[in-house]
């Protein structure tokens, strides 16, 4: 039996993800909670929020995120700022084909809710362009740092080559790819320091989104008040 809101036909918020840990900075570990309202026989969760309850005086603060309905949010605490108190990592995926997620990451020392993480920033930043070549070459460009990469597709199928290239290697038509924004934001504490840093993953495809061609993989550290690019890959797919 379903409990409705009045004047609605949703069902009542439930508590999708928990994780425990001093967000706060009073060293009393806080309890922190993703709510959100469940779709009847369906994963899709709908107007996932944060809750934080403080652990010293059980008051408790809802934080509404700017994107609050998908998939399977999750919620990791770790401190990324290297102020000795625990952030709050949100990922939820979007469901769409390309592995899209949504990620943010809120500070909440002294109980004042504050965005270190924005996907959308992020996404907006981290800008590529995806070029095919002559002699079976694809040209990454990383426009943030302005640094190029060349992947080698010369082992893939004839089929698909053969699309692409005359019998002389050369490209038959110009065709760009595109890179995919954040599929995977993942925290990892590279320098065993007690500050995570984050891994960003996002797919380069080729002329469609299942062309996968590789991952751009960026590596953000937390300087001077907002999350700064340390590392950048890119990762290919064993081409055949």
């Amino acid at each position: 039996m379903y409990h409705y809101y009045a004047g609605t036909n949703m069902n009542p918020p439930n508590v999708v993800s928990f994780a425990r840990g001093d967000v706060t900075g009073d060293r009393v570990p806080d309890y922190v909670y993703l709510t959100g309202i469940m779709t009847p026989d369906s994963p899709f969760i709908q107007n996932i929020t944060l809750l934080i309850q403080d652990g010293r005086s059980g008051g408790l603060t809802s934080v509404p995120l700017p994107e609050n309905a998908g998939y399977n949010p999750t919620l990791f605490l770790g401190d990324f700022t290297g102020n000795g108190v625990d952030d709050i990592l949100i990922s939820i995926n979007t469901g769409g084909s390309g592995g899209i997620m949504y990620h943010y990451i809120y500070s909440f020392v002294n109980n004042t809710a504050q965005l270190l993480f924005d996907f959308h920033v992020y996404n907006e930043q981290y800008q590529y362009e995806v070029h095919y070549q002559d002699d079976y070459k694809v040209e990454v460009v990383s426009l943030i740092n302005n640094l190029k990469y060349m992947i080698d597709i010369s082992t893939r199928g004839s089929e698909y080559l053969n699309e692409i290239y005359d019998e002389n290697g050369r490209l038959k038509s110009p065709i760009t790819g595109f890179v995919n924004p954040l599929s995977g934001l993942y925290p990892v504490d590279f320098d065993s320091n007690k500050r995570y840093e984050l891994l960003a993953y996002q797919k380069i495809a080729g002329r469609y989104n299942a062309d996968s061609l590789g991952y751009v993989l960026n590596t953000l550290g937390w300087m001077d008040n907002r999350f700064v690019l340390q590392d950048q890959y890119v990762a290919i797919f064993g081409l055949h």
